[in-house]
């Protein structure tokens, strides 16, 4: 019986392997005393198996198959129901041995026996439950049925369906109140007066309308106009936020095939990731939950200045970057779920960038990183520009408007000379860098800091909301007036 498990059970049962073996030793038999009759129980054991084999391959059982995720996306960490509907939609009958493949990271697969004892109407309905450590986008599925013969000697084991995407996206942390609102409010509102009447008199009324309630009638203006006046409604206007999102391999160590330890990899391909982006990630959705609680709507951008999400396999609308209300914060939640690092992984060398800046002047330096047909230096690697006019564009269309908000990785002094005015154009500006060491990186908060920016630099252990509670301690300089931005440099990375 021992010999028996050895042997694959991808193609016989273990009555099978026996009857094959049995068939073996009684050919062998029939050879050595010359007997027919053995030579006939010989052929018989010998084909029914494979007659067997043959069959069950070409007469495969039909089944549909249903799958539900509840809720769908999920967070991280939280579970996440699946229902299961199997249906057999061809001929056959008898019990299926079944199971549901699942990513690696999700534990050990379920198993279940078609049909289930509880079957009604022809469908057996399954639950069971998965929780994921990570974001991202997993196949669950397909289920699998192993199919055996009426005589029990041959398997074969297939996919019934194609399976289904389940999106995991980041938790938001929940982040302490700090003064991002300024002159809003705590609640992210702001309240304008619209003149009724251009006189100055009348300025904070207008006439009586059916349906307004008495306690806003103005008595002094309505003895003046002779008919009843009420004090002119405030109107609210909805606030905005801008947050920059720095996704490239560059800033953040990692590039494409580089995965963060532990994390799996979505659809079959290792996300380019990192310690430090995983935690940009989760500050992204944070703040963008936090603001959007006090009734903001976003507008999410990369460092370029195009859509944050352009480039994310699991955004519903990768080109979409202004986002409002609860529909807006849950898009943004999953176009972060797979959202990964792009770009070239290795970011240039500072020593090589003083070399280059020194021994170019300012104007032929600036050819060399931009004109077509010049030839960059070598060992400088060129990548899409960060922080140039493209993105100061989208930012003044909207200055002054509500907080802005950077979340960064490694940034150099010249990249955030380039960011630097950009505070302009916030009512606030906040700058979190998650990078290794932070102590390395005190000469670009300074930088930042010179421009208006509160900044902060955090190692990826740190707390989201000590981080968060921190920029409110970082006292800003003060900033220029918007129409005095000096527009970046456009440092390319």
């Amino acid at each position: 019986m021992a010999l028996l498990d050895k042997l694959p059970r991808h193609l016989f049962t273990r009555r099978g392997w026996g009857m094959l073996a049995a068939g073996a030793f009684t050919l062998a038999a029939a050879q050595v005393m010359g007997r027919r009759d053995l030579l006939t129980l010989a052929l018989l054991l010998l084909v029914l198996p494979l007659v067997s084999l043959a069959g069950i391959r070409l007469v495969k059982p039909r089944f549909r198959v249903y799958r539900e995720f509840n809720p769908s996306p999920v967070e991280t960490s939280a579970p996440a129901t699946v229902h299961l509907a199997v249906a057999r939609t061809g001929p056959g009958s008898g019990r299926v041995a079944m199971e549901e493949r699942l990513p690696a990271h999700f534990g050990q697969a379920p198993s279940f026996w078609f049909p289930s004892r509880s079957a009604t109407g022809g469908t057996s309905r399954y639950e069971y439950h998965l929780t994921s450590r990570h974001r991202g986008q997993f196949r669950i599925g397909p289920v699998t049925a192993e199919f055996t013969d009426p005589f029990g000697l041959s398997l074969h084991r297939q996919a019934i369906d194609d399976g289904d995407v389940l999106t995991v996206t980041p938790a938001a942390v929940v982040l302490p109140a700090t003064g991002l609102a300024g002159a809003r409010g705590s609640d992210g509102v702001t309240a304008t007066r619209v003149r009724a009447n251009p006189s100055d008199d009348d300025i904070m009324t207008r006439e009586y309308r059916h349906g307004d309630p008495m306690r806003r009638v103005h008595w002094p203006a309505t003895a003046r106009h002779g008919s009843l006046m009420v004090r002119q409604e405030e109107s609210v206007t909805t606030p905005e936020a801008t947050i920059i999102l720095d996704h490239r391999a560059g800033a953040f160590g990692g590039g494409p095939g580089t995965s963060m330890p532990g994390l799996p990899a979505p659809e079959g391909h290792a996300p380019a990731t990192s310690d430090t982006f995983e935690w940009s990630v989760v500050a992204a959705i944070s703040v963008s939950a936090h603001l959007a609680e006090r009734n903001y709507s976003l507008r999410l951008l990369d460092t370029g200045g195009e859509p944050a999400f352009l480039h994310s396999p699991s955004a519903p609308e990768p080109a979409m970057e202004e986002f409002s209300g609860a529909s807006g914060l849950q898009s943004i939640a999953e176009s972060l779920a797979a959202i990964h690092l792009s770009g070239p992984a290795h970011p240039r060398r500072d020593g090589l960038l003083r070399e280059v800046i020194h021994r170019e002047a300012p104007a032929r330096y600036a050819e060399r990183r931009g004109v077509p047909g010049v030839r960059t230096p070598a060992g400088v690697e060129q990548g899409p520009p960060a922080f140039d006019d493209q993105l100061m564009d989208k930012l003044s269309a909207h200055r002054m408007r509500g907080p802005l908000i950077a979340v960064l990785g490694r940034v150099t002094p010249e990249e955030a000379t380039a960011l630097a005015p950009a505070a302009a154009y916030g009512t606030n500006s906040f700058a979190i860098l998650a990078v290794e060491r932070p102590s390395d990186f005190q000469e670009v908060l300074e930088v930042l800091r010179q421009g208006g920016w509160r900044a902060q630099a955090v190692a990826p252990t740190t707390r989201l909301g000590t981080a968060w509670g921190q920029l409110d301690q970082d006292a800003a300089l003060p900033v220029a007036p918007a129409s005095e931005v000096r527009r970046g440099a456009g440092v390319a990375t």
